[in-house]
């Protein structure tokens, strides 16, 4: 599945102008994208809608907006794409069926809003008029997103795969069927996620990554990373695996592994290092987190680069910058 704009003809013929890589060949899918890159992805949504004076302290977060004004959503993508994004993740990650009926949202709607959140940033790219292909991920975040209490961080929630493969394939089918360009299964913080994830994409015709919150060279559930990506190593539905929502100082050792144990292109996007007190919704420390440390994920194997919480526009424009010019 492509983007609006890397397969554009009633031939399925290359646009060239705006699906041609730098060594002349037709980019006609986001895994070809991935295979000449390097990508550029967006900075974390929440904090582009906090800037623009939207209020996100409900359990919902962002996935709010998408009821309330998605039209907001549309603009802060489209903020990213100006910034040098190629891809963009969407409005997602909080927004599950369960979460959208606690507050009193139906299925049907529910289900509407999922896929809305595809278009809202397929909109962002039509409005961004880039000369060059952009890409839609839909993000599928983990289990603990949806009980909003901080437990993305630690996993193990007492649930089994077939219990969590049961919760993720209905939002999973529904982000489907709105033809993103790849699934982003993000912030997975241990392997009994990540392999329910797994057997939950099965069948549904759309790629994806696979990317783990970490600590040191451990997921948050305290499995070793090797293990974790060796579950997506023969998955052919995964085009990539990586990180994100993790320390900037824990990425270049987890690009690695990624790389070296399943062979795949790697994404990375870390949050700011400042760390999210869960209990009252809010972050504190410092940002560690600098443009200059894209050369070492780069160097790492990292092809497919961003950030994540706390981490704006003008990040995004230097990690754009400082990848044209390498």
């Amino acid at each position: 599945m492509t983007s609006d704009f890397a397969d554009g003809s009633p031939d399925g013929a290359c646009v060239r102008s705006f699906a041609e890589s730098p060594d002349g060949a037709c980019v006609r899918s986001f895994a070809d994208a991935l295979a000449t890159g390097p990508l550029v992805l967006d900075g974390g949504l929440s904090n582009q809608l906090e800037a623009a004076g939207h209020d996100l302290g409900d359990a919902l977060w962002s996935a709010r907006l998408l009821a309330d004004d998605p039209e907001a959503i549309t603009r802060a993508h489209l903020a990213y794409f100006e910034a040098g994004a190629d891809v963009v993740i969407t409005s997602s990650y909080q927004a599950t069926f369960e979460g959208f009926a606690r507050h009193g949202i139906g299925r049907e709607r529910a289900g509407e809003l999922l896929a809305l959140s595809v278009e809202s940033a397929r909109e962002a790219a039509r409005r961004a008029q880039a000369s060059r292909p952009l890409w839609v991920a839909a993000s599928a975040g983990p289990y603990g997103a949806m009980l909003a209490d901080g437990s993305e961080y630690r996993g193990r929630y007492g649930l089994d795969v077939g219990e969590l493969e049961r919760f993720h394939r209905p939002r999973l089918e529904v982000l489907a069927a709105a033809r993103p360009d790849v699934l982003a299964l993000e912030t997975v913080p241990d392997t009994d996620e990540a392999a329910a994830l797994l057997r939950a994409v099965r069948g549904l015709g759309v790629p994806v990554w696979l990317s783990y919150t970490v600590e040191g060279d451990r997921t948050r559930a305290g499995q070793p990373l090797e293990e974790a990506f060796a579950l997506a190593a023969d998955a052919e539905e995964v085009i990539a695996v990586g990180v994100n929502c993790c320390a900037p100082g824990d990425v270049s050792g987890a690009v690695e592994t990624a790389a070296r144990v399943t062979g795949k292109p790697v994404v990375a996007y870390p949050n700011s290092g400042e760390r999210w007190d869960a209990e009252s919704r809010c972050w504190r420390g410092r940002s560690l987190f600098a443009a200059e440390l894209v050369r070492e994920w780069r160097a790492a194997g990292a092809g497919l680069v961003g950030g994540c919480c706390r981490v704006g526009p003008d990040a995004i424009r230097s990690i754009a910058s400082a990848s044209s010019s390498s």
